[in-house]
């Protein structure tokens, strides 16, 4: 036999419209804060997702970004360049040279993927966000537009105090201890030979038999 469910409670009439008048109320009590933009500009959080910004110096156009894109919004063109050997006899070494790199931010969802699997850091997070255009064909960003939007970028923040010291600080640090150390060890003067006249021979310490 099945249970019986138990009774539900009565409420009065009215409960909800009673619940959402007060509601309302709590809100016309308090004061309204008006954001006086664009007069006053937002105080935005550091790790806003406003536009992406390129620091080309660091791409080697391995064109992971453009191929993890979910939304195939990265246009990448390069072309190969021949480096001379460092050395006489050395070998030449090909290496790849960035033409074009635009972001079409129509269709960009700001999913940050590429920032993220970016290897070299060629891509950050910029909290600018007054980009609008007219036209639809003005959203799409070449390379020199993003290198503008580079100089927004915020600096990365501080490390907690605890937090281990980065390992190639670390390691320029010990280089400059060592050098400063070698170079702060004062050098030992070079016994120089006696010239004076000699004495004749020095008899062995045990002395003739």
């Amino acid at each position: 036999m099945a249970e019986s469910l138990p009774p539900t409670r009565s409420r009065f009439p009215g409960a909800g419209l009673a619940k959402g008048l007060a509601v309302t109320l709590r809100t016309m009590t308090k004061k309204t804060v008006t954001e006086q933009y664009p007069d006053v500009q937002p105080d935005l959080p550091p790790r806003t997702r406003g536009v992406i910004g390129l620091f080309e110096e660091n791409c080697t156009v391995c064109m992971l970004c453009a191929r993890e894109c979910p939304d195939w919004c990265i246009y990448i063109d390069s072309h190969k360049e021949t480096v001379p050997a460092a050395a006489p006899g050395g070998r030449e070494r090909s290496r790849n040279v960035l033409d074009r790199f635009a972001i079409d931010f129509s269709l960009c969802m700001y999913c940050g993927i590429c920032i993220e699997v970016c290897p070299f850091d060629a891509l950050f997070w910029s909290p600018e966000f007054e980009y609008a255009e007219t036209d639809i064909r003005e959203l799409t960003h070449e390379r020199d537009k993003l290198r503008e939007w580079m100089w927004t970028v915020p600096a990365p923040p501080a490390l907690d105090p605890a937090a281990e010291e980065p390992k190639e600080i670390a390691a320029a640090r010990k280089t400059a201890e060592k050098l400063a150390a070698a170079q702060a060890e004062p050098t030992e003067p070079r016994s120089e030979p006696s010239t004076g006249p000699s004495t004749g021979p020095t008899a062995p310490k045990g002395g003739a038999s």
